[in-house]
């Protein structure tokens, strides 16, 4: 597949263009030497000198600070189209704005409700012969609209140039957990149903809604976060080792994944909603929305079928931290432990927020005279060892112009993620109210099975 010759960007007066992609379209000028025309499209009445001012200003928030001739010369590259999306009279000027590109790269950074729209004006204006498209998450609502969207996608591109953008996935410490598992002969033996007792997921923010209580009214946290976000991550620590590097071998296993998970009964979720909720501007006074979902769910595949995958996720809660832990079976016997102070079971970490690390807790000689262990942690930060990333942005945007499809949703996992949830949301639970500031509703407790326990983003050792 031939490298992207422009960048069409739908949504351009809007604040996904402004937080995250004008910042990764400089960077991918600046460091990967991406010199490519930018169209911007959006209904305001801005000219080219406004896009541009707007895409400095974007930048120097970001934090690049760039020198005047340094971003004179990317945004010479930019320029802009006013139009309803709607009016085939906007294509036809974005058509002569490319001039003699053929093969666009067509960002949708815009509401959900205009992506057939901009699709089939796309498709009208022959701007998708050669060109590829992103889409930007949600992918749908439901299974029957994920599945709507897709017709519209795949009546005007193929498939291996629709790029279903999920800005997790491009994160490093995501991506760490596939080298993590299949780079080091150590884990492959235990990985799996034999050794591993549970597997947790927690994606915990300490602030709500903030000014966004009429989106999130509507949304709610499994369609916010669980079922693209978590699900992906879940789909990565469960995967079958791929025959190659290959983005369809990746998505095949990935896939597989997603077919084997069992449909998550509505007595295997707790929904949540944080005292306050209802205060915030836009949310309705009697919301049944969840701010917080605790489940657990079940993948009957040959290698995880028994092992609880449990998955929680929340708005105003105790910490701001998003990680995986895989805890492995304890060990027979309590060896070499005081009575009051019971060994944790050997688990892996890895953390994709605050920080990056991946860590593994084990049991320690505590020095001194008694032959007694404590839990430690070996700990490693990629970053910290090999230097920062590139912003999930900037290396999902490059993937997408040069045509890798690796790190992007396929359209079967995308509606079989769907599946997952279609109980819960067609019927959901109730929720349960729980405090600002701790780890969600006491309720939450119940998808666990006899004995087991939510991890705390760090298990502290007896005293």
């Amino acid at each position: 597949m031939s490298v992207a010759d422009s960048v069409i960007l739908f949504g351009a007066s809007g604040d996904l263009a402004y937080k995250k992609l004008y910042p990764a379209l400089y960077r991918l000028w600046r460091d990967d030497g991406i010199r490519v025309p930018v169209i911007g499209v959006s209904r305001s009445g801005w000219g080219d000198d406004d896009i541009r001012d707007r895409a400095r200003r974007a930048v120097d928030d970001a934090g690049e600070e760039p020198d005047a001739r340094d971003f004179a010369e990317f945004a010479e590259r930019l320029c802009y189209v006013q139009g309803d999306y709607a009016d085939p009279a906007t294509f036809e000027r974005l058509a002569e704005r490319m001039g003699d590109a053929r093969a666009p790269l067509a960002f949708l950074a815009i509401p959900p409700s205009m992506f057939e729209v901009v699709v089939q004006g796309l498709g009208a204006a022959d701007l998708d012969r050669e060109g590829r498209v992103v889409v930007e998450k949600p992918f749908g609502r439901d299974l029957q609209s994920a599945r709507e969207l897709n017709q519209v996608l795949l009546a005007n591109y193929p498939e291996d140039r629709i790029f279903r953008i999920d800005h997790f996935l491009g994160k490093e410490p995501v991506q760490n957990v596939l080298i993590t598992r299949f780079a080091n002969g150590i884990f492959e033996p235990l990985w799996n149903r034999h050794h591993v007792a549970s597997v947790h997921v927690t994606m915990a923010e300490d602030f709500g809604v903030e000014t966004r209580g009429a989106f999130y009214d509507d949304v709610g946290a499994i369609r916010d976060v669980v079922q693209n976000h978590l699900m992906q991550l879940i789909a990565l620590l469960a995967m079958e080792p791929p025959v190659s590097d290959s983005a369809e071998a990746l998505r095949d296993e990935v896939s597989k994944v997603m077919r084997a998970a069992r449909p998550v009964a509505c007595d295997q979720v707790i929904r949540g909603q944080y005292r306050g909720f209802r205060s915030h501007d836009g949310v309705d006074a009697e919301s049944q929305t969840e701010t917080f979902a605790a489940l657990r769910l079940d993948i009957d595949s040959w290698r995880w079928a028994g092992v609880p995958f449990y998955v929680r996720a929340g708005k105003a809660m105790a910490a701001d931290v998003t990680e995986a832990v895989v805890e492995f079976q304890a060990a027979p016997r309590p060896l070499f432990a005081d009575a009051d102070c019971a060994p944790h079971p050997n688990h892996l970490v890895f953390r994709v927020k605050p920080d990056d690390v991946t860590s593994f807790h084990l049991q320690a000689k505590l020095p001194g005279e008694r032959l007694v262990g404590r839990g430690v942690d070996l700990e490693v930060s990629a970053s910290r060892a090999f230097g920062e990333g590139p912003e999930a942005y900037e290396r999902l945007l490059k993937d997408a112009m040069e045509g890798d499809n690796r790190l992007f949703a396929r359209q079967d996992s995308v509606e079989d993620a769907w599946r997952i949830f279609e109980p819960v949301l067609e019927d959901p639970p109730p929720v349960h109210e729980y405090p600002v500031g701790s780890w969600g509703p006491e309720e939450a407790s119940r998808v666990l099975e006899p004995g087991d326990s939510w991890h705390a983003p760090a298990v502290e050792a007896c005293s």
